[in-house]
């Protein structure tokens, strides 16, 4: 089926669902397959859970007499194709957002601040992938003015995938560090691989806002107009961190303008992150007064630098997401917080590949250098390195070990890959 017949189907529809748990009423159901499932053969239980019709892409599955489980070649790229083409019929301003850390916070900034004028769509969660992105597309209707799609990857040419899928305007790299090197190879190939949203944009005629002192950025931005934001004086947009103890505080100029935000963020590295906000912010006309409201009203979810109060302590959990950049940089900031007891808990940094040893001594080093009153290091990976410090194979045995002697008045630092659950450890921890 050509995607100019599905578009119809889709625009009886206007929705699009992959779960048969979520059918809203005349929805359409597009059957994808996974390592332990085959979407079609739930086609004729989405159509009784209430979608008009059911995409399908194994002829067995295409037997219903009403006509209402269609037949295509993948259904993959049916979904993906149905994304694109709905993106070009729409033309809506679209901002393309990726990068090794920050992306998703970084994306729920702009969008904050956007929304302060615009009907914005933007990434929900972390649906950054192949399937998340299209899906995202999807969601767009003619009363959004803006977009704003975050593009994850930990293999190279993904970025590629999902760029010409989404077309951006215009495109911003948080920054580039180590992670997924089991993916990528090196860093090197992580560089490239987030380069190829600069590529599509340079190739289509699109702009880019960048963080002006990023050796990494500047050196792959080349014949792209680059709206620069930094430290530095004269840029888009400049800024400085005036205190961080806990929550982050800024200062951003532009032109002769100067404001002063106090955000609910965790983390001097997030200064970044904001001043990309401002910077859109300002590039598409909002106030300076709505920018400052959206940032010092936006509160993180998820796991990400949150700041907890649990009962004698307070926790700040960053569980979703590790990795050597955004770790040392943990860290860093947790040193400089102001605190009478600071304990670290630290979990495995996952897809590290050959490299993952040399990476977890390093950050065992920083640890070492750091003086924090008591370090507990989680799982496996930790446990192959040389340390004097504690060590747990996994959460469990982390929390069943505090709970015989409960810390009491300390700031607690928790983070590491999502998948050591050191967030189901923060949860125990807050009861």
């Amino acid at each position: 089926m050509e995607t100019s017949q599905l578009y119809k189907y889709f625009l009886e529809c206007g929705k699009v669902t992959t779960d048969t748990r979520d059918c809203p009423a005349g929805s359409m159901f597009i059957a994808l397959k996974g390592a332990s499932f085959n979407g079609n053969t739930f086609a004729s239980q989405a159509i009784a859970n209430g979608c008009r019709y059911a995409i399908v892409d194994e002829a067995e599955y295409a037997n219903d007499t009403e006509g209402r489980i269609l037949l295509v070649d993948d259904c993959l790229k049916a979904l993906q194709d149905l994304a694109a083409w709905h993106r070009r019929i729409l033309g809506t301003k679209m901002i393309g957002i990726t990068g090794t850390n920050g992306k998703t916070t970084t994306k729920e900034l702009i969008a904050a601040v956007l929304k302060e004028k615009y009907n914005v769509l933007y990434t929900q969660g972390n649906l950054n992938n192949h399937i998340g992105v299209p899906l995202t597309l999807l969601k767009l209707t003619s009363d959004h003015e803006m977009a704003v799609v975050e593009m994850g990857a930990n293999h190279p040419g993904e970025i590629k995938t999902l760029v010409n899928i989404a077309c951006p305007d215009y495109g911003i790299i948080t920054n580039v560090g180590k992670a997924h090197l089991e993916g990528f190879g090196s860093f090197e190939g992580v560089i490239r691989t987030k380069s190829e949203l600069y590529d599509y944009l340079r190739d289509n005629g699109g702009k880019i806002f960048i963080q002006n002192e990023n050796p990494y950025l500047n050196s792959i931005a080349g014949g792209l107009e680059c709206i620069r934001y930094g430290a530095e004086d004269g840029l888009y947009v400049s800024g400085k961190v005036l205190s961080c103890s806990p929550y982050l505080l800024f200062e951003w100029k532009s032109d002769s303008n100067v404001c002063e935000v106090q955000t609910h963020l965790i983390g001097s590295y997030n200064i970044d992150n904001a001043l990309a906000a401002v910077t859109i912010g300002r590039y598409f006309g909002v106030s300076d007064d709505s920018i400052c409201h959206a940032l010092s009203t936006y509160e993180p979810r998820n796991n990400r630098s949150q700041l907890i109060e649990a009962g004698d302590n307070r926790l700040v959990v960053d569980a979703y997401n590790a990795n050597p950049t955004s770790m040392a940089a943990a860290l860093e900031n947790f040193r400089m917080i102001e605190a009478d007891h600071k304990m670290v808990i630290l979990g495995d940094m996952k897809e590290l590949g050959e490299s993952s040893l040399e990476e977890h001594q390093k950050i065992v080093d920083v640890l070492a250098d750091c003086g924090f009153e008591r370090v507990i290091l989680v799982g496996p990976e930790f446990g192959k390195t040389i340390n004097s410090f504690e060590h747990y194979e996994n959460a469990d045995e982390v929390y069943s070990k505090l709970s015989l002697d409960m810390p009491k008045d300390y700031m607690i630092l928790i983070k590491g890959s999502n998948s050591m659950k050191l967030a189901l450890l923060a949860e125990k921890l807050q009861k």
